[in-house]
């Protein structure tokens, strides 16, 4: 019985010091925290903004004269010449207005003439002769209105371009301005995007009037588009529901991939001089603020407040800081405020280098 015990109690014993040392490995595990510092250097950020893609040219292709579509010479999706034929409206009326002007003017020339001759003999006044002239002129005006309204029976391509769907059927009849399709000009895209009026005058500020920002643009797919563009414009007036203001650039499409209102994003670069940087792990927030855990000369930690003034990839651009600040890169949520820590110092630029390691 008395061997028991003592075993018993050598066991409990044994228990005792295995959890007492784990404990201990535990505490020397937490802290040995990873410390590091801010670095100052120059680099780049990218921007990315939601867009609208325009065509430069985008039109609505309506009927200039009422009458039946008697003819259409193209197709959806097609893409067509400038002067080229697209549609034409039953002409016989507008012909027939045409021969009956003409022949009114024909008719007309030869009174003129007659009083022209009739005058140089003074059979009859200046006055007569300027009278057949005038109706000469209104003959010849009437005859040449007959004439456009025939010629509008002809709808024709304003420039070269791709056909939209139709909004017509042949045999239908049709009113003045009636809306047959639409036709895009898709050599070159505007692409249209909103700025927050911060980021606008950070451009205004760094951009001269001269100088042309280049831009991607990053379709719907998730792929980049193969050509670069260049911001041409800036809207003259914010939005003052939303505060923005509109750039456009203009993309070249020579593979006419691009089509008229697509979406996407456009993407620009934007430099920053020595800008201050931390990795995005070694920060924490309390009520919509930013913080980091900044190690004193007695290893003591504390809490400082940050202004984030740019976000880059596991990175961010801060201000509230100095490259001697010593803070805590991991393990933030196992500390507290003014608790003392051991840690080891690790080179911000091999942090720079292993940032996905350390945003795991």
């Amino acid at each position: 019985m008395a061997k028991r015990f003592l075993l018993l109690i050598s066991l409990c014993g044994l228990l005792w010091n295995t959890s007492c040392n784990s404990e201990k490995e535990k505490k020397e595990e937490h802290t040995n925290y990873l410390v590091t510092n801010p670095i100052q250097k120059d680099t780049l950020i990218t921007k990315s903004y939601v867009c609208q893609i325009h065509s430069i040219n985008h039109i609505e292709l309506r009927a200039q004269e009422r009458g039946y579509l008697q003819k259409i010479y193209i197709d959806e999706g097609q893409f067509v010449k400038k002067g080229q034929l697209l549609f034409q409206i039953m002409p016989n009326l507008y012909q027939a207005d045409v021969q009956k002007m003409q022949a009114e003017t024909d008719f007309v020339a030869i009174e003129y003439q007659n009083t022209k001759r009739l005058a140089e003999k003074n059979v009859v006044s200046s006055n007569e002769l300027a009278m057949a002239k005038a109706k000469l002129d209104k003959a010849k005006a009437e005859l040449a209105l007959a004439k456009v309204h025939l010629q509008f029976t002809e709808i024709r391509a304003p420039f070269d371009g791709i056909i939209d769907k139709f909004r017509v059927r042949l045999g239908s009849l049709l009113e003045e301005g009636d809306l047959l399709t639409n036709l895009s000009d898709n050599s070159k895209m505007w692409v249209y995007y909103n700025v927050p009026e911060a980021e606008y005058l950070d451009y205004k500020s760094k951009v001269s009037d001269n100088s042309k920002t280049k831009v991607t643009l990053l379709m719907a797919n998730n792929e980049y588009f193969d050509y670069t563009g260049v911001v041409e414009t800036i809207e003259a007036d914010f939005n003052n529901e939303t505060g923005n203001i509109s750039f456009r650039a203009t993309f070249p499409n020579p593979k006419g991939l691009l089509r008229h209102g697509e979406t996407g994003s456009v993407e620009t670069t934007i430099p920053l001089k020595n800008a201050l940087l931390i990795p995005q792990k070694s920060t924490f927030e309390v009520l919509d603020k930013k913080y980091v855990y900044v190690i004193d000369k007695n290893n003591t930690i504390h809490s400082k407040p940050i202004t984030i003034t740019a976000e880059l990839p596991h990175v961010f651009a801060v201000k509230g800081l100095s490259e001697g600040d010593k803070i805590l890169l991991e393990g933030l949520g196992l500390v507290k405020e003014n608790e003392k820590i051991e840690y080891k110092t690790v080179e911000p630029k091999a942090v720079l280098s292993h940032l996905d390691l350390y945003a795991e």
